[in-house]
Formats: structure tokens, C-alpha cells, sequence
């Protein structure tokens, strides 16, 4: 299979298994949880072996706090996660972060829809932590990611994940616009149970990048009208059981999925 992504192979991408995590947060608390998150919260969990893909803000939801991470197999999470979650960054600092959540259940264990479809992030660099910028004019400076979740019928997801590969995603790159990775879920055991997953889902997301939110407003817009993509949609409708999710993010100054 063809790959849409722009990335050279596969050896060059990050993580087979990765978490789409959503944190509902507690009024007003966002900034203070991703402040902690970027100064503590990376480089303690990447020194486990695992991979602090993006951290961003919901645009449409101000008490949200959304990020990825990713592994190198379910041992390597179930290692991973058990290094962090006993360690000193997080016994030192996990009561001032729980403080600010409501709730931090809402979580997709993931895997590349196709060979070549996870993150690339070869070249990329993530900057040092300093004090936060004010939140709106980092968002104003900034590019913005759109996560789109699909929710799929019971086994459709190869066959989905084909037709998207083939059809959708090469419309989808455009001026402003890129398509930086896709997912369907990973469905083997939960390797740490103390973290709990959304285990009876059944999703393909895409991720992409614009330059702007007008960038993405408008590239909605132009593939709204295409016939192509209209008969795209059509063909796999019986393969959807509910509405898409579409998450708009702004990314923090510490992601590395992207400014």
C-alpha cells in the first residue's frame, strides 16, 4: 500500500502502540496542568522509554487537556508505565495534577491503520521548558491539530482503514494542510490495568495539521463540496455506528506534534 503520510518508511516512525488520552479538568485549571505537564511530566516519562507525542488544548473545550503518548509494544507500555507511575516525578507530583482532573478515563489504546501511518518525528526537536506564555497568544501564533475519530462496526476497521489509505487521504493534502498520521484500535489486552482504556471501542482517527484554524475551515469546506469525497463518505456510511468526533487542538509549547 501507498504511503500518504510523507514519511520515508516505517523504520522511521514513532511508537506501534499509542493513547489518545482526554482529561476533563476542573474549572480554570488547564493552564496549571499543562504548565506542570511541561516542566515534569516529559522528559521523566520519555527516561521510561516511552514517547510524549503532543500535548495540546481543546479549542471548542476550555476545560480540556488532550495528549498523545506512544510505545514500543504493549510489554514495553506495561514497563513503561509501571517505571513512571512508581517513580519519584510522579509519587512527587501527582497530587497537585490529580487536583486539577475531574476525570482521566477517557482514553483510546491505538495502533497504525497501515504500515507507515504513525507519527513521523524524525528531525523534530522540542524545545526547553519555560514559563508559560499567555494561553491566547500562544494560540494565536500557532498552527492547529484536528483530530478526527471515526467509530466503526465491529470488524470493519482493515477494510476501512484500506479505502481511507486509497480514496480519503490523498485529498486531503492541500495548501496549509497535512495529514500526519492514522490510527485504528489496538485491541490486545489492557498490559496496565491500572490505567483503564476504552477497551469496547472500535475507531479509525486521523490526525492533521493546518496552518491556522481559517486553514482548516477552509480546507473542510473545499472537500465538503468534492464529489469524491462526498462518494467516499457514502460508500463506508454503513460502517459508522455514530457521529464523528472532531477534536480541534492547539498545541502546547512543548509538543512535539506541531507547531
Amino acid at each position: 500500500m501507498n504511503l500518504p503520510l510523507n514519511a520515508p518508511q516505517a523504520a522511521m516512525l514513532a511508537s506501534p502502540v499509542v493513547e489518545l488520552r482526554q482529561y476533563t479538568l476542573n474549572s480554570g485549571q488547564r493552564e496549571t496542568l499543562i504548565a506542570l505537564f511541561d516542566r515534569e511530566f516529559i522528559e521523566s516519562q520519555e527516561a521510561t522509554g516511552m514517547t510524549v507525542i503532543g500535548q495540546f488544548r481543546d479549542l471548542d473545550r476550555p476545560d480540556m487537556f488532550v495528549w498523545l503518548r506512544g510505545f514500543g509494544g504493549m510489554d514495553a507500555r506495561k514497563e513503561a508505565l509501571a517505571a513512571f507511575y512508581d517513580g519519584p516525578i510522579w509519587v512527587a507530583h501527582r497530587d497537585a495534577a490529580n487536583a486539577t482532573m475531574i476525570d482521566s478515563d477517557d482514553v483510546l489504546l491505538l495502533k497504525p491503520a497501515w504500515p507507515g501511518a504513525g507519527f513521523d518525528l524524525s528531525g523534530l526537536q522540542r524545545p526547553f521548558f519555560a514559563e508559560q506564555k499567555n494561553s491566547s497568544e500562544e494560540n494565536r501564533l500557532a498552527g492547529i491539530v484536528v483530530i478526527r475519530i471515526h467509530h466503526l462496526r465491529s470488524g470493519a476497521e482493515t477494510e476501512f482503514a484500506s479505502r481511507f489509505a486509497a480514496e480519503a487521504a490523498p485529498m486531503m493534502k492541500a495548501p496549509g494542510a497535512r495529514l500526519l498520521a492514522a490510527f485504528v484500535t489496538e485491541h490486545a489486552e489492557n498490559s496496565f490495568p491500572r490505567l483503564p482504556v476504552r477497551a469496547s471501542e472500535n475507531v479509525f482517527i486521523s490526525v492533521t495539521r493546518y496552518d491556522s484554524a481559517e486553514a482548516h475551515a477552509g480546507h473542510e469546506a473545499a472537500l465538503a463540496a468534492a464529489p469524491a469525497w462526498q462518494a467516499f463518505w457514502q460508500a463506508v456510511q454503513l460502517d459508522l455506528t455514530k457521529p464523528t468526533e472532531t477534536l480541534r487542538l492547539s498545541p502546547t509549547s512543548r509538543s512535539l506534534v506541531e507547531r
